[in-house]
């Protein structure tokens, strides 16, 4: 979805969404509300969602609140949520730290991400960059064909259900670069650097 459910409030202050951001999680904020309750908890670390308890780790304002970013209100609520996703979009200190919290982060938004670059990529309006789809289509494209062709690293016909451990682990790798490449290009969309 471009913006939050018609009928739907923020969850927050129970009003109208203003500057309406999306988590991650697919819980729809006010930009200011999501802020506030960061900024009232440990600022060094990503808020948790109220109402799901993930993580955020990702915040991606609504279509609507990316038209109005001559408002210079809007631009300053913007300009939080840039750095929040600074912040968190998986730029932590420390290698094994990083490596831990990317992993994670990335598992648990593989739903959100998957879903959102779906229908991206199904809608024509989109205009996802045609290296970013045919990276996808590859990605997904080789994944399949190493699932479906008889080659197999542990072949199921000897360690049975242990042999699909490899089918299922490239799966997992194809869903996360896939997440990886969606995610860097919503950070990049919404006002990375």
């Amino acid at each position: 979805m471009d913006g939050p459910p018609v009928n739907d409030f923020c969850s927050i202050c129970h009003g109208h969404f203003n500057i309406a951001c999306q988590a991650n999680c697919s819980h729809w904020f006010c930009g200011d509300c999501i802020m506030l309750v960061w900024h009232h908890g440990s600022v060094l670390q990503p808020c948790k969602c109220p109402l799901c308890r993930r993580q955020i780790t990702l915040l991606v304002p609504g279509e609507a609140s990316l038209r109005e970013r001559s408002d210079p209100d809007v631009a300053e609520v913007l300009g939080k949520i840039e750095r929040y996703n600074h912040l968190f979009g998986g730029n932590t200190s420390g290698l094994i730290q990083a490596c831990r919290f990317k992993c994670l982060s990335r598992m648990q938004d593989l739903p959100f991400l998957l879903r959102r670059l779906l229908r991206e990529i199904m809608d024509p309006q989109r205009s996802l960059p045609l290296v970013i789809r045919a990276r996808v289509y590859i990605a997904v494209v080789l994944s399949a064909i190493y699932i479906i062709s008889p080659v197999d690293l542990i072949p199921e016909g000897i360690l049975g259900i242990v042999g699909l451990l490899d089918d299922l682990l490239v799966v997992l790798i194809c869903f996360l670069h896939v997440a990886a490449i969606y995610r860097a290009v919503l950070y990049y969309r919404h006002g990375g650097s």
